[in-house]
């Protein structure tokens, strides 16, 4: 028989905080958009802005005329998810990542692996892990067309890993308000390949804290075989774990933890190498050209990934600036691990917050980045908001113990 334990003391229950849902809220995303459709030169993206801006300037008008929150936020959705969604559907334009996904797919299924041998320029190159492809599978197998487009199914995989990550009476809130903020909204309609990662790592860390370690580690390798920013969450949740068998070593049940940390480390390990291992195994030099050397800047093609964060700044203005901006993202990853460490985080809270700060720093000073990366810690940083309730504090599995 078995029984639950709170890790969580009592007084360290909290409520977890509103959501900004008022007019001042929407007309801050409306002037967000609205400047983005004036600034870029993506067409996607201004066609995103200006719809997406009249949608946010309609919720704050709701907001104003007292109607409710749920009515805001569908509004909100409406103008900055679907109606620039179907219109980019209906003329078939996206972001690159969209095309680099859906050309993976065709090239995992006709040569067993997603990366051309030969890339030249910077459309050539596909830096994700490869199981990325999976999203451009049903393009790849029923050609193109609005309901095999790849952001629509990474848009509905990131959706469903939230939704699952958040507790089951108090879902619809959270997803309304996380799929209307601009820094998803936009990834949900012109495509991007990290939405499905950041819901994928919430999912994991939520699992870890329910005590579901094999289920977890399937969500982490998941995560872990999309793109490399996913890797963290393991250490993570493991950290997690260990925190919870210290809690369960004072009750003495110690090992039933220490084996779901060990289960959740395997399964993760397991998942991401099936996945990502056969691609490795077929050529390997073009892996290490595409997700290795790309990325980091190491080949003759420049990323498109240039906004002006520090790693980006050091790399193109300050010599042998790219050494030491590779050098401050080291610091930040070994920073990271000693806080795992030395203080492991005590609930499901306190290590997606972690791993938000671990991924910022590491947004900050990797050479080659873009602002949208940011949706990585927004993601975590929301989910450890309203993810934990009294209702959903982190629980550990031990052996009942039978008095005799």
């Amino acid at each position: 028989m078995a029984t639950t334990t709170p890790l969580t003391p009592p007084d360290q229950r909290r409520k977890p905080p509103p959501i900004p849902y008022g007019a001042l809220w929407w007309a801050v995303c409306s002037a967000a958009a609205l400047g983005l459709a004036a600034c870029s030169s993506l067409g996607p993206h201004r066609v995103w802005g200006t719809a997406a801006a009249l949608g946010y300037l309609a919720a704050a008008l709701l907001a104003v005329r007292g109607r409710s929150p749920r009515a805001a936020g569908a509004v909100a959705i409406t103008g900055a998810v679907l109606l620039p969604l179907m219109w980019l559907l209906a003329v078939e334009r996206a972001q690159l990542e969209v095309r680099v996904v859906a050309r993976s797919a065709g090239l995992l299924l006709a040569e067993g692996t997603p990366y051309l041998q030969r890339p030249l320029v910077p459309e050539d190159f596909n830096p994700y892990l490869p199981g990325m492809a999976v999203f451009g599978l049903p393009e790849a197998v029923a050609g193109p067309g609005p309901l095999t487009d790849p952001r629509l199914w990474m848009g509905a995989a990131f959706l469903a890993a939230f939704a699952l990550a958040l507790p089951a009476g108090s879902r619809s809130g959270p997803l309304r308000w996380i799929a209307a903020c601009p820094l998803v909204a936009l990834p949900l309609a012109v495509g991007g390949v990290d939405l499905p990662v950041a819901g994928l790592m919430c999912l994991g860390l939520a699992l870890a804290g329910r005590g579901r370690a094999g289920a977890s580690g399937l969500a982490l390798g998941a995560a872990a075989a999309l793109k490399w920013t996913a890797w963290p969450a393991i250490p993570v949740a493991l950290a997690l774990q260990a925190a919870a068998s210290r809690s369960a070593d004072r009750g003495e049940c110690r090992g039933p933890a220490e084996r779901a940390a060990w289960r959740c480390g395997l399964v993760a390990l397991l998942t991401a190498a099936a996945l990502v291992l056969p691609a490795v195994l077929r050529d390997p030099a073009a892996f290490r050209a595409h997700v290795v050397d790309f990325p980091l800047g190491l080949t003759d093609a420049v990323s498109s990934a240039a906004s002006p964060l520090p790693g980006h700044l050091l790399a193109t203005h300050v010599p042998g600036g790219r050494t030491l901006a590779l050098l401050l993202l080291g610091v930040s990853a070994l920073l990271l691990a000693l806080s795992l460490l030395l203080r492991p985080p005590a609930t499901t809270a306190d290590a997606a917050t972690r791993l938000a700060l671990g991924l910022l720093l590491a947004i900050a000073f990797m050479p080659a980045s873009r602002f949208g990366y940011l949706v990585h810690p927004l993601v975590l940083a929301v989910w450890a908001a309203v993810g934990e309730t009294p209702g959903h504090l982190l629980f550990l599995r031990v052996r009942k113990q039978v008095s005799r």
